[in-house]
């Protein structure tokens, strides 16, 4: 092991080689104050052997426990894994009548989620999604150990504990050691950790499939770290809104895949189930058709849940008690349109008219996904918005993705490779890594060829393209083949809400059987997620002097062609991040344009 002085930089060189983490200095003194120290009360225990998986990665997310002990159960025989939580803090108590976040001296005024929580997700979270362990009762166990803090410091923290998750502090550290004792044999767990490391991966639980269970009966997924304190902040705003009478506003900001409208379905169900007045809003029809026809299918009531941002013009204030406004960066200047009544056109804002109608507005968003001109839904917005109102606002922002098997390496990729990141880093080469696949097809041939062959296989795949081609409506009975690229060709999704052959309707093309042999719009796949996903980009971005530049004029897209400048070169930008974040495992791009498709091979051949 190396030294104390040296240990965090050892680790930080780790995962800056193996994840392309970064680690601050903070991070790093961290680890060397309570690595060893763990490490000594292990030997202490007489439990020298058992193994410790330091900055552990969740399977299929970017979030990493900070220690997972790995060893054989004294009773059972069995592999035995032990998360464990490493906490700093001196001082700490709980806020909130649920006692599920906690306020921790020294470390600001936000608010933090209950360490034992966070310990209980991630034990959840494993035995859900690991083959080595999910079949075994009891396999994995969680401990959150506050080493700097007395328990008179932290007493009414131990309220949160069960038979999963203790907690201790330097005060019971000779009930620490004894607890390991009950965990582990005195046997080396190197094989333990072995069989971990190479446990098979449950795949991730698609949000269409399992989110109309999650409605009715609940609890079909797991909500660890800000995804859990999100929906504990927003439940704690429910019942002080209530309790007060006075409007509280929640945001919840996050990239791709980082759960927002998982922390969504699950509130809904759980603040229906309460017996709230609760509504999941959006301002698009596909996601919002989606949930109503195959997520709620067969249920009135359960489909009334869904509607959109621009149906609550005309509502009362504070009409519904909770209204979660999911894809909130879709909300527009106002809700009137050239179909609504003259006394309807008022000019009144729509984000005023989401905050009014509800007693807790929930705004979840991703500034980076505005793909459209007059879509306005940003933090800062909301924020000005709700000062002008006199509300204060409560922000969560999410840190972590659950797509793209968990790699950061890919959002960051992403970013970069559109001239999207924040600190304007240069494009660089894909690394690769075993948890997600790029891949630069020569062809649309190819391209096609490489998804449906995982399709074959039994994941989840579909092609998306730039707006660059026209849009037809159907001949008859049959869709017009307008996506053209030398001599292949595919249709775009249906352009309607009637299904046409084996085509779903337009809405429901990334939920639907059907759905893979047309080619997708932003509008059709933002919301959505597939194991495999194709990207097309068409001649509206591409490679040139160095730099990737738009074209706006190669748009066929009216709401881009409508505007230029600065504006449309964001939304073309923004509209191809969103094509390529769709994918849980793996994703697939082309370039019509020869200079730009040499560009993304060079990229993308040295990871092979």
């Amino acid at each position: 092991m190396a030294s104390e002085r040296t240990l965090g930089q050892e680790i930080a060189e780790h995962l800056r080689a193996s994840a392309g983490i970064t680690a601050s200095q903070a991070e790093q003194r961290l680890w060397a104050q309570s690595l060893p120290l763990l490490a000594r009360d292990l030997v202490d225990a007489g439990l020298g052997g058992v193994e410790m998986l330091v900055e552990y990665q969740m399977p299929l997310t970017s979030r990493r426990a900070d220690v997972v002990l790995a060893g054989i159960n004294p009773n059972t025989g069995r592999d035995q894994l032990v998360v464990v939580e490493l906490k700093q803090w001196t001082q700490a108590t709980v806020c909130g009548e649920d006692q599920s976040v906690v306020q921790v001296a020294g470390m600001g005024s936000r608010p933090k989620l209950h360490p034992v929580i966070q310990a209980r997700g991630y034990c959840e979270y494993l035995a859900d999604f690991l083959g080595a362990v999910n079949d075994q009762s009891g396999a994995v166990h969680g401990v959150v150990y506050l080493y700097n803090a007395t328990d008179s410091e932290i007493l009414d923290l131990y309220a949160m504990e069960d038979d999963r998750v203790q907690l201790f502090s330097k005060s019971r550290r000779v009930q620490f050691l004894d607890y390991l004792r009950t965990q582990f044999a005195s046997v080396p767990g190197k094989p333990a950790a072995e069989r971990l490391l190479k446990s098979p991966v449950r795949a991730s639980k698609s949000l269409l499939k399992v989110a109309g269970t999650e409605i009715r009966n609940r609890g079909q997924f797991v909500l660890i770290d800000r995804q859990r304190l999100a929906y504990e902040l927003v439940l704690q705003a429910v019942r002080e809104a209530m309790n007060s009478d006075r409007k509280k506003v929640v945001v919840i900001s996050g990239g791709p895949g980082s759960g927002k409208s998982v922390i969504a379905l699950s509130l809904l169900a759980e603040l229906s189930s309460q017996g709230y007045r609760t509504l999941h809003a959006t301002g698009s029809k596909a996601f919002t058709e989606v949930m109503r026809r195959v997520v709620a299918k067969g249920s009135a009531q359960t489909k009334s849940m869904f509607t959109y941002f621009n149906n609550f013009m005309t509502a009362k204030p504070n009409e519904i008690d909770v209204l979660l406004c999911d894809e909130a960066h879709r909300i527009r200047e106002t809700s009137a349109n050239r179909f609504s009544r003259s006394a309807d056109r008022t000019g009144r804002l729509q984000l005023d008219e989401l905050i009014a109608a509800a007693r807790v507005p929930v705004f979840l968003l991703d500034e980076h996904q505005a793909v459209r001109p007059g879509e306005t839904g940003t933090v800062h917005r909301i924020r000005e918005r709700a000062s002008a109102l006199g509300l204060a606002v409560q922000q969560v922002d999410l840190d972590a993705q659950f797509r793209f098997g968990g790699s950061d390496a890919y959002t960051e990729w992403v970013l970069r490779l559109l001239g999207l990141d924040k600190e304007e880093l240069a494009p660089r080469l894909w690394s690769g890594g075993d948890s997600f696949t790029v891949t630069a097809a020569q062809s649309p041939h190819e391209l096609e060829s490489l998804l449906r062959a995982k399709l074959a296989e039994g994941f989840s795949a579909r092609m998306t393209a730039g707006f660059c081609w026209e849009w037809s409506a159907p001949v008859g009975d049959t869709l017009v083949a307008d996506v053209r690229i030398g001599d292949w060709a595919r249709p775009w999704t249906v352009k309607g809400d009637r299904p046409i052959g084996d085509a779903p309707a337009s809405a429901l093309w990334a939920a639907l059987p059907g759905g893979f042999d047309q080619v997708g719009t932003v509008y059709t796949a933002q919301g959505f997620e597939y194991d495999w996903n194709g990207v097309i980009f068409g001649p509206d971005l591409v490679y040139r002097e160095g730099r990737l530049v738009t074209v706006p004029a190669a748009s066929r897209d009216p709401a881009i062609r409508s505007i230029g400048g600065a504006h449309a070169d964001r939304l073309i930008r923004n509209t191809y991040r969103v094509l390529l974040t769709r994918a849980m495992v793996g994703t697939v791009i082309y370039s019509t344009d020869p200079e730009t498709q040499a560009y993304f091979t060079s990229l993308i051949a040295a990871s092979r």
